[in-house]
Parts: C-alpha cells; sequence; structure tokens
C-alpha cells in the first residue's frame, strides 16, 4: 500500500459498506507513539517498539505479534485506521500516512502535506535550503546536499547560486 521513494505515496479511500472505523474494533495497543525520527507512530503491544505509521498495513509484519497487519487495523485503510495514522491532503479523496505530512517531500502531489494553511509545518531545518518555490519532489524546502550540484531544484535558482551548500 506505501509507494516507492519514486512513487508518489497519496493513497485515494475505499468507499463503501463498513467503512467506517470503530475504536472497539481496534487491536489492543493501538495508540500512538513518537518514533526515534520524531515522527508519529504506532505503539506496538509490547509497549516498548514504535513503529514509523506509514509501516502500519504495508505487507510486513513489524511488531513483534504482529498486530501492525491485524485484520481490524487493515480491513478498509484508511478509515478502519486510528485517526493519528491519517493526514489528508488537499484533494479530499487523497491521504497520505501521518509520518510522511512534513517530511519535506510532495508526498500528496499537490504539496498540501508540505505548506497549505492547513499544515503547520516547521521552517526548514538546518539541513534543508528554503526556496521561493521549488520544482520536482520538494515544496518550499530542498535538502543542502543538493544545493549547488549543477541541478536547478528551485524555481530562481537559488539553489545553485545562493545557497552556500552543505
Amino acid at each position: 500500500r506505501q509507494g516507492t521513494d519514486a512513487e508518489l505515496s497519496a493513497h485515494s479511500p475505499s468507499r463503501g459498506a463498513g467503512s467506517r472505523r470503530h475504536e472497539q474494533d481496534l487491536p489492543q495497543g493501538a495508540q500512538a507513539c513518537t518514533t526515534l525520527t520524531n515522527r508519529t507512530g504506532f505503539l506496538c503491544r509490547d509497549q516498548r517498539s514504535c513503529i514509523p505509521a506509514s509501516g502500519v498495513c504495508d505487507g510486513v509484519r513489524t511488531c513483534t505479534h504482529g498486530e501492525d497487519e491485524d485484520e481490524s487495523l487493515c480491513r478498509d485503510v484508511p478509515h478502519s485506521l486510528p485517526r493519528f495514522l491519517v493526514a489528508h491532503c488537499g484533494d479530499p479523496a487523497s491521504w497520505i500516512y501521518s509520518d510522511q505530512k512534513c517530511d519535506g517531500t510532495n508526498s500528496c502531489g499537490d504539496c498540501s502535506d508540505e505548506v497549505s494553511p492547513v499544515t503547520v509545518c516547521p521552517p526548514c531545518g538546518p539541513g534543508w535550503w528554503r526556496c521561493p518555490s521549488t520544482v520536482f519532489i520538494y515544496c518550499g524546502c530542498i535538502p543542502r546536499h543538493l544545493c549547488r550540484d549543477r541541478v536547478q531544484h528551485c524555481s530562481d535558482w537559488s539553489d545553485e547560486y545562493t545557497c552556500p551548500g552543505p
């Protein structure tokens, strides 16, 4: 269900009977946590393992007991997922996992997960360069290692002429 790095990882929710999520049906331990990379995660039943939101219902059992792939969680994604695992895109029919929001990458395809009135992302971090508008896969910031690489990543070319580099 997760796209590769080369693909946009926005997802369209399915519609149909049973698309309403019921908290009581969720597996025990379905609660939010913060991953080591300071992202929203899913707390495994052991109460020690926190996996990234995008690791839930991805076809790989990451939690020791496999609760991240539990049928009650994965039967009607995204509707069957706890709200803390889902972020909605500008297009109401599209969604991403919450750990993909504010990660510097255009996961929604319209940058609504990075720059929009409803998305409050922190300013570019120390390893990033702010652009007035960017091209390709980034939205408002690009990784500094892309500065001065002789490839335009910012629409104003500031990544090639102004950015001091890594």
